[in-house]
């Protein structure tokens, strides 16, 4: 199983769902949100053979940014930068994700993130 993820600034659910709409072969379940949680939302769609499970996780880095979270046996994207570039082109807005170095304990507050925004592509520390 992948799974990708990008952080999105002022996540517009519309935009999102047109721009999963345009990468997926169908989008199964639309956007919905899930359980009690304010902010948390649950999709499903189809690339190549297989299911897609989209989880969006509202103010996950502070208020301002929503995880996007595509997992599937196959993504129309190979990493998370990929994903975040094709991601900044349709949103429109400032897309983060890891560099993909980073482990489970490893100590974050140094830790770098690709940042993409109308500035380019930078590696940079969240805060």
């Amino acid at each position: 199983m992948q799974d990708l993820e990008i952080y999105v600034r002022d996540l517009e659910p519309a935009r999102l769902t047109a721009w999963l709409e345009i990468n997926f072969d169908q989008l199964l379940v639309p956007l919905t949100p899930f359980g009690n949680k304010p902010g948390l939302y649950k999709g499903e769609g189809r690339y190549g053979d297989g299911l897609v499970r989209i989880t969006v996780y509202g103010e996950a880095f502070g208020k301002r940014f929503s995880s996007v979270l595509l997992e599937g046996e196959d993504l129309p994207w190979n990493t998370d930068l990929d994903c975040a570039r094709s991601a900044w082109r349709a949103l429109d807005t400032e897309i983060r994700c890891s560099q993909g170095e980073w482990q489970e304990g490893d100590p974050v507050e140094e830790e770098k993130w690709w940042r993409l925004d109308d500035r380019g592509e930078k590696l940079v520390v969240w805060n």
